[in-house]
């Protein structure tokens, strides 16, 4: 291995040379301070020495014992576990240098830059030198490779240290020499990996050091820690040597690694497990919300659907005032609980890809091209709904125009033809004179004319009748009824008129001849003739009977003038509702219009972050929803033309229904836009995606070049559905898929067999040990009995549990 001048960066900024450097000149305060170079040869020369017990050997005099280089070697092929050249056996001073610059090549083929550390002064048995050189081996060997939280070195192990004594009253730990006076440090770290071995809570901050010599017996005793420190030296030094104290604290570090190794994957474990639990809780609202909305449109859509009319106009007008209640209140929260379930399947599916997760698959019939599919049906029945409930309106509107004009003439014809019966029924002539039964005769026939007159009105009654039936009139049955009376008197009347002028004739043949015989008499009775003739004229004036209706007519005509104005009127009325609705009309339109074009430009912006297009999203969702009282003052105007039964406007080509489509449409583009840049933004911080690089995708994607070869290819791994159309968000996972940095099953398996301590089961007390009590019981729940042949009671099977998870199973 070739050697580099550094290999690690530490936290503080400096370099491993730099680093070393500070620990020379550190190294020459050291030379002043007597304790200090105590307390460096008694760690370090036990630190060596747990190191070379297990080749069987160990040193006494930490500058003596290693000048021939034969235990150097030693020592660095036990901590290394490799293999160094062959030494020299020779007892001369060459041969101990050789052996010496072994070492060092050795510890310099490991990327440490060794700095004035010479194999000649080693050999002399230089104390700095050797301390300094046993400090490097410790520094790269126990040290360098700690990292805590994206920290290494000495800053990952001082971090580590204080993660583990965070909840421990009087401990702070901020360096590796102070800190550690008081001895409590020490026993916290203890009592957080095995409580069992200290009582922390009869520890007093005033016996140091009671509690340091507790701390190294336990640690010599119970965690095969030798004693590297002096408790009597710690307390009397005014500062702890630093390097003694660091040493001998990743002793515990390293002690405690199978427990961080159980720390890290119960970390791991929780981590997958709150990830699958956010995920579950998203597919339950899911399923919650399209159950809910799928239900009230199953509920809606039969009602939409029902077309059976009511009788009465009033009736059918309710029917209006609860579909505009529908519109207006009931449907639009329903549009934005859509809305919200789309978004939230696109949010749970990107998450999913993600985090390494199968896709989510609703139940049965729940699917979002379910609920389109149902909500398409849903506006079917609705369109076709209003357009019925007004043709209908203009049915019954019609009915009653004709039943009212049924009832108008019906009255006229029958207070012309009360009493007629009774008259036509008289037998005044059988008393009359000649003259009388001629003036008799002349007064039948103009009611004969009269009669004849009225015939026409009997079929306009009866043709009307008749239309009422086929427009399936609600009251039918009576207007049938009164037809039928009029039709049978009708008849009647015709029978008594031909009767009366049959007995008319027959009075007046008879009288004639009575009057011939009466003639002569009659010639001699001439002031009887006179009077005769003056009763004639009398009677004569009887026939004059049109004058009445002439006065009638006279009376109608300012009465229609009347009605000519009103409706004149209505109209005028009709016109300036049909102009105030247009007015609006027409400017809501074309704004929905240019919203509708800003929020696509907004999308197609490259060269704008994520962030600034969320901005500006934001900025114009608040602008279109303060817009919305727009809307409601247009369908108050909407519902007075309804109400006025206006049908048509020639002053705009926008209706109601196209406003009402095109604000839903605005309000769900906005919504699922703004949902489109959230995942983005979730998929961009997840993988790790640059400012730079999300430009180049959208570039990429907007003008995504149709006529590559490749595209059928591309087509098929974005569009695995089919559908022809590719988002922006398959397209940037397309991109990125090479580059995701997850958490696999692989890994979730190895987690949970280094908390089963190597079996490849785990058991409900490990679980409920190592991990949270939310997180234990979500896995003893979900995991099935292990079956293999070293299965035990209890055991569970963490390997199908954590392949589920990922969807490679068929848990």
């Amino acid at each position: 291995m070739t050697q580099i001048e550094t290999t690690v960066e530490y936290s503080n900024g400096y370099e491993e040379d730099e680093y070393m450097l500070q620990e020379d000149e550190w190294d020459r305060d050291l030379l002043l301070d007597p304790a200090w170079e105590k307390q460096q040869r008694k760690t370090f020369t036990a630190w060596c020495n747990s190191h070379l017990r297990k080749a069987g050997t160990q040193i006494e005099n930490i500058e003596d014992d290693f000048r021939n280089g034969l235990k150097l070697m030693l020592l660095l092929e036990v901590i290394s576990g490799e293999r160094l050249p062959k030494p020299d056996r020779g007892k001369m001073r060459f041969h101990k240098i050789a052996n010496v610059n072994k070492a060092l090549d050795f510890i310099t083929s490991k990327g440490v830059k060794l700095v004035s550390i010479g194999a000649e002064e080693i050999v002399d048995g230089n104390v700095k030198m050797t301390l300094g050189m046993i400090w490097t081996i410790i520094l790269r060997f126990a040290i360098q490779d700690i990292s805590v939280e994206e920290t290494s070195a000495k800053e990952g192990l001082l971090l580590w240290c204080q993660r583990k004594t965070a909840p421990y009253r009087n401990v702070n730990v901020q360096n590796f020499h102070l800190s550690w006076k008081d001895g409590l440090a020490f026993c916290a770290l203890i009592h957080r990996h095995r409580p069992d071995l200290i009582d922390y809570a009869k520890l007093n901050k005033d016996d140091p050091l009671g509690n340091l010599n507790l701390a190294l017996d336990i640690a010599e005793k119970h965690l095969d820690i030798p004693k590297m420190l002096d408790a009597e030296d710690i307390v009397n030094t005014p500062k702890p040597d630093e390097r003694a104290i660091m040493t001998y604290v990743s002793c515990f570090y390293h002690a405690f690694a199978g427990a961080e190794q159980a720390e890290t994957a119960a970390n791991r474990i929780c981590k997958v497990l709150g990830v699958n639990q956010e995920n579950e809780k998203m597919m339950e609202e899911y399923e919650k919300l399209a159950s809910e909305l799928l239900e009230w449109i199953r509920r809606t859509t039969p009602w939409l659907e029902n077309r059976a009319p009511e009788k009465t106009i009033s009736e059918m007008q309710q029917k209006l005032e609860d579909f505009r209640d529908y519109r207006r209140q009931h449907k639009p929260p329903k549009v934005q609980e859509k809305c919200q379930l789309e978004i939230n399947f696109n949010t749970l599916q990107t998450k999913l890809r993600i985090s390494n997760r199968p896709n989510f698959m609703p139940s049965e019939g729940k699917m979002v091209s379910d609920i389109a599919s149902a909500w398409k049906g849903l506006e079917q029945a609705e369109k076709g709904y209003e357009e019925w409930l007004l043709t209908e309106i203009r049915r019954l509107q019609r009915l009653d125009h004709l039943a009212e004009k049924f009832r108008q003439k019906a009255s006229a014809h029958e207070t012309w033809t009360a009493g007629k019966d009774e008259l036509l029924s008289l037998k005044d002539f059988e008393s009359a004179s000649l003259f009388e039964v001629r003036a008799l005769l002349r007064k039948h026939e103009a009611f004969e004319s009269d009669l004849a007159a009225h015939q026409d009105r009997v079929e306009q009654i009866a043709a009307i009748a008749q239309e009422l039936n086929e427009l399936d009139f609600h009251d039918a049955a009576t207007v049938n009824e009164r037809c039928q009376k009029i039709c049978d008197l009708w008849d009647q009347l015709g029978t008594l008129t031909q009767k009366r002028r049959d007995a008319l004739e027959r009075t007046e043949k008879l009288l004639e001849t009575i009057d011939q015989l009466f003639l002569e008499f009659a010639k001699r009775a001439a002031p009887f003739n006179n009077w005769m003739e003056g009763a004639m004229e009398d009677l004569q004036d009887m026939f004059i009977v049109h004058t009445v209706e002439e006065v009638q007519v006279k009376q109608l005509v300012p009465q229609r003038d009347s009605s000519l104005q009103e409706e004149l009127a209505l109209q005028q009325s009709h016109e300036r509702l049909r102009r105030q609705f247009a007015a609006q009309a027409n400017l809501i339109g074309p704004w929905i219009q240019t919203r509708m074009e800003e929020i696509g430009h907004s999308t197609m912006e490259v060269s704008e972050t994520l962030e600034d297009q969320m901005t500006q999203l934001k900025q114009l969702e608040h602008v279109i929803v303060n817009y919305k009282p727009n809307i409601d003052t247009l369908e108050g105007d909407h519902q007075l033309i309804q109400e006025s039964l206006i049908f048509d406007n020639k002053h705009t080509n926008y209706t109601m229904e196209h406003i009402r489509v095109g604000w839903e449409l605005l309000l769900t583009t906005i919504a699922r836009t703004i949902n489109e840049i959230e995942t983005q933004i979730l998929t961009r911080d997840a993988k790790g995606i640059s400012q730079e690089q999300m430009n180049e995708f959208r570039s990429s994607f907007n003008h995504f070049d149709r006529g590559e070869a490749e595209f059928a290819r591309i087509m098929l791994l974005v569009d695995a559905s089919g559908t022809g159309v590719v988002s922006f968000q398959s397209f940037i996972d397309f991109m990125t898929r090479e580059t995701a940095d997850t958490d696999t099953a692989e890994q979730v398996v190895a987690s949970f067999r280094i908390l089963a301590t190597d079996k490849p089961y785990i058991l409900v007390e490990e679980l409920q040990r190592e991990l949270p009590a939310e997180q234990a019981e979500y896995c003893i729940s979900r995991m099935p009995p292990y079956t293999g042949p070293d299965a035990v009671e209890g055991a569970l099977d963490y390997t199908s549990f954590s392949t589920a998870l990922y969807g490679e199973s068929d848990l």
